[in-house]
């Protein structure tokens, strides 16, 4: 057992030594590219590094666990987006190194909360509203901003109110069908989901509206398994989709571009071609950070950030970070065969397809798979509601349990053998 643990620890050791090989790389490239160092960048830099180790080495007193994989990879995933920030200026580095530190601590205390199942079943009503009023608060209080109204200004800071109701969405669907499914239950979530996704809809973020639509219908299955139900559900929302449609125009002018966009690539098709043509330039290996010509269109930090990452860092850089979330869904599919309560289960497999989702909204969108609808990559995008956001979510995943372990052949033989014996 000791030596399995040591085995495990100097594995991941390796991995996180790697991972920081990578930023230290990173972090020179985008030192030395300026005039003069900038030793606020070094500050920073070496101070999310030390984080990173500081956390591997006292987080099993934390968290109760000896298995980092996720954290490696969010530690990967966030470093890059700090990169990319830098590139802009130690300012923004800042920002988002402090909006790192947040989610940390987000992440954490989230853990301590849900790890109690008993606490986390207490929080199912306060959560569900406070998220309704976080929302009117954001309908009555926010300015129209890029043409949605999901910002809101608190002091000398911006919020996105949405992306913390993300968190409470998941908590409160998985507490309200923990238990055998009822009609009460599942009328009760359904008026929550109905009320979240129209104040998104409201809003015009028809983006964060399909998150949470998709997140719904994840969760219900997951209880249910009824398939003809969500046939059905689907239906119905594509029907409200087709009248919203019908009576507003403007949100259907909204996708009017997609897969036209060559058509309209000075107009509305502006940045999925810029997308297309800038990030395949960069080849397998990138152009270098800060040499990119996409960081140059309207939010290149933020919805097109994994444009930049191809075009500045190379295509085997944007490969690697969409199949870090890959990993987060399987590492959150093996954690939810071991959760000691359906409520870890539904948790764990919805926070894992959110952010899944979100990944394919923002990558497909971008490059004109699917129509833009301006959603965040998460862990990546500058931001730091997003950013905190993708961080809570994480507690659900890591919260099931279950380390992710390929089984050795040893294991396998075993197994075999046992099978063959028992045939005998």
């Amino acid at each position: 057992m000791a030596e399995a643990k040591k085995e495990n620890r100097f594995r991941q050791s390796t991995v996180l030594f790697l991972i920081s090989v990578f930023q230290v790389i990173c972090a020179a490239e985008v030192i030395l590219s300026q005039k003069e160092i900038n030793y606020n960048l070094v500050i920073i830099f070496c101070g999310y590094i030390a984080l990173e180790w500081l956390y591997m080495l006292f987080g099993v007193i934390i968290t109760g666990s000896d298995y980092f994989e996720l954290e490696a990879i969010a530690f990967f995933l966030s470093g890059i987006g700090l990169t990319v920030c830098a590139t802009i200026g130690a300012d923004y580095a800042l920002k988002q190194a402090v909006a790192i530190g947040l989610g940390l601590i987000t992440y954490l205390v989230m853990l301590l909360v849900i790890k109690n199942l008993r606490v986390a079943m207490a929080l199912r009503y306060p959560a569900a509203i406070g998220s309704i009023l976080l929302l009117c608060a954001n309908l009555v209080l926010a300015k129209v901003t890029n043409g949605t109204l999901n910002w809101m200004d608190v002091g000398s800071f911006s919020v996105q109110p949405s992306e913390f109701v993300k968190v409470a969405f998941v908590l409160v669907g998985a507490v309200s069908l923990d238990k055998l499914l009822s009609n009460a239950n599942l009328a009760r979530y359904i008026a929550f989901s109905a009320v979240c996704i129209g104040a998104l809809f409201i809003m015009r973020d028809f983006g964060t509206a399909l998150i949470f639509f998709f997140t719904f219908i994840l969760i219900a299955y997951l209880r249910s398994g009824d398939i003809r139900t969500i046939v059905l559900i689907c239906t119905v929302a594509l029907m409200g989709a087709m009248l919203i449609i019908y009576f507003k125009p403007y949100v259907a002018n909204r996708f009017a571009a997609y897969r036209h966009v060559w058509e309209y690539m000075d107009t509305t098709g502006y940045q999925q071609t810029r997308v297309l043509i800038y990030s395949s330039s960069g080849g397998l290996f990138g152009l270098g950070l800060g040499e990119g010509k996409l960081r140059d269109v309207f939010a290149a930090s933020t919805d097109l950030v994994f444009g930049v990452i191809c075009e500045e860092m190379g295509i085997i850089t944007g490969v690697a970070v969409a199949a870090s979330f890959a990993f987060i869904v399987v590492y959150a599919i093996r954690a939810a065969k071991g959760a000691k309560s359906s409520f870890y289960v539904i948790a764990s497999v919805a926070a894992a397809g959110m952010l899944l989702f979100q990944l394919m909204l923002n990558i497909f969108g971008i490059t004109d798979l699917l129509p833009l609808t301006g959603v965040t990559l998460p862990f990546v995008s500058r931001g730091g509601s997003s950013l905190i956001c993708s961080w809570g979510l994480l507690a659900y995943i890591r919260a099931a349990g279950a380390p992710f372990k390929l089984p050795s052949p040893d294991v396998d033989m075993s197994r075999a053998a046992k099978r063959g014996g028992g045939a005998a």
